[in-house]
């Protein structure tokens, strides 16, 4: 079938979108009509070649849709099931996911630019294979998925907004439940106040962390880091954030740091904004080649370095939680789409993730 979908072809290029084939879903995976997908800044790591990645491909790895049909072996999903893709659809019988890992599932992580059987379902209108990233490829109209990237919600939950539970969300409030398990009344630090910024935020409110402070270089971003959750704000473009965050807690720290912009010089304020004892999360991705410098003092001082992929999350497990928390009004994503773009004005929307406009836009489908 022929999809419109927003291909990159070169580093640094703009997106174009266009026709292209997309084929029908082989054993074990399953059609997805696209309802909304996020535009996050792992798209523009891939953009900017920081993440490598093969092109040509169809980006976009955060959203949300509906079941068009399935193929053969699926046995968990059907025509119209509503589904939040997961981009790292877990095996299930990896090293890693027999110990409980699945975030850290093998195939899955070394899947490049192709679905499980190492080929494609994208071709572009001169014939050329179109590769999927992260699997999920949903900047387009439809997509094909594994069946377990497609991870099955109520049909009465809003599908367009639930779509940042795909990436951001699972992954900043993972990092507080599941990689940090911060505990209540312990003190939080939130070095960034992007989209999974926001989400480290309100997994450490809802976990009951006190004091929660949040560091951004955007005033609006931490004006909504405080209505979700933050007890107190830094603006680091004017403040000396570690300096006031020891102030804040008798010179001593916090008992969590979490960094998540993937900044090596923001890593090590983050490093250094903890007390002993204490545990800094890394949940920002850096360049391939970045270096994270710490001090002996590590040792000595029983300080702790965690790094978090995906929220370190069991997706079809996790998606159902968050699902359940928003529902209760407990996670606020409404509050985190500031923008919603058409997919052709899908550059329009990266052009505003790169000035620091708004917080999460989505691209949104008819």
């Amino acid at each position: 079938m022929k999809v419109k979908a927003a291909v990159l072809y070169e580093l640094g290029g703009r997106l174009e979108v266009e026709d292209i084939e997309l084929a029908d879903p082989k054993e074990n995976e399953v059609l997805v009509k696209v309802s909304a997908a996020g535009v996050c800044h792992s798209d523009i790591s891939v953009i900017d070649g920081v993440i490598p990645f093969p092109l040509p491909a169809v980006l976009g790895h955060e959203g949300s849709g509906v079941v068009e049909s399935v193929g053969p072996g699926v046995d968990h999903l059907q025509p119209g099931d509503h589904v939040i893709f997961s981009f790292i659809p877990a095996c299930g019988e990896c090293f890693y996911c027999m110990r409980g890992m699945r975030n850290l599932c093998e195939p899955s992580l070394r899947l490049g630019g192709s679905l499980f059987d190492g080929t494609s379902r994208l071709t572009n209108s001169k014939g050329a294979s179109v590769n999927h990233f992260s699997s999920t490829a949903c900047f387009a109209e439809y997509t094909v998925v594994p069946e377990h990237g497609a991870i099955k919600i109520d049909t009465d939950v809003p599908l367009d907004n639930v779509a940042l539970i795909g990436c951001c969300v699972t992954t900043g409030v993972g990092a507080v439940f599941n990689t940090a398990k911060v505990e209540p009344g312990s003190s939080v630090a939130v070095f960034g106040c992007g989209g999974v910024g926001l989400s480290i935020v309100q997994g450490a409110a809802i976990s009951g962390a006190q004091p929660v402070i949040a560091l951004d270089l955007w005033d609006e971003r931490l004006d909504l880091a405080r209505e979700l959750g933050a007890t107190h704000t830094i603006n680091a473009s004017t403040e000396d954030g570690t300096r006031q965050i020891r102030e804040w807690t008798d010179w001593k720290g916090v008992d969590y740091a979490f960094e998540a912009i993937g900044n090596p010089d923001v890593f090590s304020q983050a490093y250094r904004s903890i007390h002993w004892g204490g545990t800094c999360v890394c949940v920002g991705v850096p360049a391939a080649d970045a270096k994270l410098t710490f001090d002996s003092r590590l040792i000595m001082q029983e300080r702790t370095i965690k790094g978090s992929l995906y929220g370190s999350s069991n997706p079809r497990v996790d998606f159902l939680n968050l699902v359940g928390l928003y529902s209760a009004g407990k996670l606020k994503l409404d509050q985190m789409v500031t923008g919603r773009f058409p997919l052709g004005r899908i550059n329009s929307a990266f052009e505003d993730l790169r000035q620091g406009i708004g917080v999460r836009s989505l691209i949104v489908f008819d």
